[in-house]
């Protein structure tokens, strides 16, 4: 039997078999530390730089370890890619008989209950959301896994999915009349039969917190945890291990209620009264919290006397609809459960609402017809240690970017994981040939309010020498939109811009036009695979330090300085670090690629932190010499550009 290196060797099934494949010592070193790892039941940590390959490098020793396997990305995206395209590739060319299975969230699965429900009761904002529905019900009846991902052309974001899909609190369990054909049962029973399991993170922590939204029979039986796009754990576990109360939730709860009334309760209305009640005190607190879009500390803005009275009316009404549904829940299972979340959404309310500890964060964010109030933990790495301790098995953590100046102290610390096994391989691309770094002249302190116009007025001549070609990366919505207004009518080249439309089909745009200039913010800085000549320009315009006045941020600097750390040095500048390699990621994504960096931020060559940035990302040639970036896209080569340092 060939090792897992073996085979992806010269001479193995790969080469032979996967187009395009080609044999990488990085790829076959990561292969061999994953396959020992999930022998001895260790955990590892690897950073694997773009080109690697590390889905084969870790595929290949999963499906020849004969142990079932639990595979969590960070994305759907991936999720389905690896699903419908890695893990077919690596089964037939390593000829093994696994069984595989997607899993995803519930809230990505039809629910026949609620889409009969929903039709009943008929409550649809408008003629759209009621034609989707008759496109859903034509569906139905065709689908076979019931995953929603399959209608497309109902979009992602529309407001009918909710009204068709369950949630931990809705479902019925066994006493829906729809159980036996539960596109989620099913779903999950292939999970619980398979050798291999591909989920993605939301999913893996809100059953490792809660033993109950996916699979809470799948975990304890995996003998092998795969968590790639490991950088985005800390934070995603920050969300799951917290309290969140939001308004669609309480609309959810009201508007169930209501159906759940008019078929077990006809007798009540004061039960559809007092869930109306409670639909306008949600409502009320939106408005109360402010029109525009935001994020703040919770205790500053609920000492406005305003918000104060309409948080307490908003408690008054679900407690009131609480108590009525506690009445009327022996009727039937569906007011039994609308009973169960009312009581624990009024928790919820007073975990959310109330500091009862330091180790929490209180805040909250308005979107424009909603809003959602947190109970955010500082620190998530003791309760995240705790979980992997009384999971016996092995793990295994992998992303391109998890190290900060080749440490991985500041990931692995936010995770616990500082006994851990870490093992880093460079990327095989050569970026000394392949890319060049450009760092222009005469930039105005990034604070400076006319800063944007300043990295548009430098990316202009960059843009004519790159022929388009090129991501802008913003760190900020408004930089994002000032910028905008700037290049409009400014370039020969296709405009394309975060928002206009999904993100998948900008990038398709993008790959197709050829010479298209794309604006993006943080959404577009991971995630994203453009190869080929379509991306030879990324333009970055600050260092992305995250905003200073983000809530959760504050209170986390402030118990770094309470513990005697260095909130800027132990925090903030990792974090940004490790952005920074997301976002320069996207430019060489294949061994053919050559494309040019350009890095806008003063702070780099005038702060002594600047080295830590330069000291994590490729090596690649240097220069602020604009001439340089000109003759870059004209030459064949870098060795050709004379003037890079």
């Amino acid at each position: 039997m060939l090792s897992a290196s073996e085979f992806l060797g010269l001479d193995g099934p790969f080469a032979q078999h996967v187009s395009g494949f080609a044999p990488r010592a990085q790829q076959q070193e990561m292969a061999e530390a994953v396959a020992t790892a999930l022998a001895n039941h260790d955990t590892l940590i690897a950073e694997a730089g773009t080109g690697t390959g590390k889905t084969f490098a870790y595929l290949v020793p999963a499906l020849l370890s004969g142990k079932k396997v639990i595979v969590s990305t960070g994305t759907k995206t991936l999720q389905d890619q690896l699903f419908h395209r890695d893990l077919p590739a690596v089964r037939e060319a390593l000829g093994v008989p696994v069984t595989v299975a997607l899993l995803k969230g519930r809230a990505n699965y039809l629910c026949l209950h609620r889409l009969a429900l929903a039709e009943s009761e008929g409550r649809f904002r408008s003629r759209i959301q009621a034609g989707e529905v008759v496109r859903i019900r034509a569906w139905a009846g065709r689908t076979r896994s019931g995953d929603i991902a399959e209608l497309a052309d109902i979009p992602e974001d529309s407001a009918v999915w909710p009204l068709v899909t369950s949630t931990t609190d809705n479902c019925l369990g066994q006493e829906c009349p729809s159980y036996n054909d539960c596109h989620v049962l099913k779903a999950r029973r292939s999970a619980l039969e398979a050798d291999i399991v591909v989920i993605n993170h939301h999913l893996f922590f809100a059953d490792l917190a809660l033993r109950e939204e996916g699979f809470g029979e799948l975990l304890p039986a995996a003998q092998a945890i795969i968590l790639d796009e490991a950088h985005q754990l800390p934070e995603t576990a920050t969300h799951f291990f917290g309290v969140t109360l939001s308004s669609r939730q309480l609309l959810e709860l009201a508007r169930d209620a209501i159906a759940e009334q008019i078929k077990e309760a006809g007798d009540m209305p004061e039960l559809a009264s007092a869930s109306e009640h409670l639909e306008k005190a949600v409502r009320d607190l939106r408005l109360a919290l402010g029109i525009e879009e935001q994020r703040g500390a919770w205790q500053e803005i609920k000492a406005q006397a305003h918000v104060t009275q309409t948080l307490d009316t908003l408690r008054e009404h679900l407690q009131m609809l609480s108590q009525l549904l506690e009445a009327a829940a022996p009727r039937g299972k569906g007011l039994e459960n609308c009973w169960r979340r009312a009581v624990q959404l009024l928790e919820h309310f007073d975990q959310a609402t109330e500091s009862h500890t330091d180790q929490h964060v209180h805040w909250f964010e308005t979107f424009p017809r909603s809003f959602a109030i947190h109970s955010t933990p500082l620190d998530s790495a003791e309760i995240f240690r705790t979980h992997l301790i009384t999971q016996k098995c092995a793990w295994i953590f992998t992303s391109a970017t998890l190290t900060v100046g080749n440490r991985f102290e500041h990931f692995a610390r936010r995770m616990g994981l500082e006994d851990a096994t870490m093992e880093r391989w460079d990327s095989p691309f050569d970026f000394a040939q392949q890319a060049l770094l450009y760092l222009p002249t005469a930039m105005p302190n990034p604070a400076d309010r006319h800063y944007t116009e300043a990295v548009i007025e430098a990316a202009l001549p960059v843009l004519k020498a790159s022929g388009g070609r090129a991501f802008l990366l913003f760190t900020s919505h408004r930089a994002l939109r000032t910028a905008v207004e700037l290049l409009e009518n400014r370039i020969p080249y296709p405009l394309l811009v975060q928002g206009s439309a999904p993100r998948a089909e900008l990038l398709n745009r993008f790959r197709a036009l050829g010479n298209a200039v794309l604006l993006g913010t943080s959404s577009f800085w991971e995630g994203v695979d453009v190869r080929g000549e379509a991306l030879s320009c990324v333009i970055i315009d600050k260092l992305p330090f995250a905003s200073p006045g983000d809530p959760v941020l504050q209170a986390r600097l402030e118990a770094i300085r309470e513990q005697g750390g260095n909130a800027f040095l132990d925090y903030q500048l990792p974090q940004a670090v490790l952005t920074l390699k997301q976002g320069v990621g996207r430019l060489i994504r294949d061994s053919t690629d050559r494309g040019l960096l350009m890095l806008c931020d003063p702070r780099l060559l005038e702060k002594s932190y600047g080295k830590m940035f330069f000291d994590s990302l490729p090596p690649m040639p240097r220069t602020r010499s604009l001439e340089d970036v000109q003759y870059f896209f004209s030459a064949k080569t870098t060795q050709q550009v004379t003037g890079a340092q």
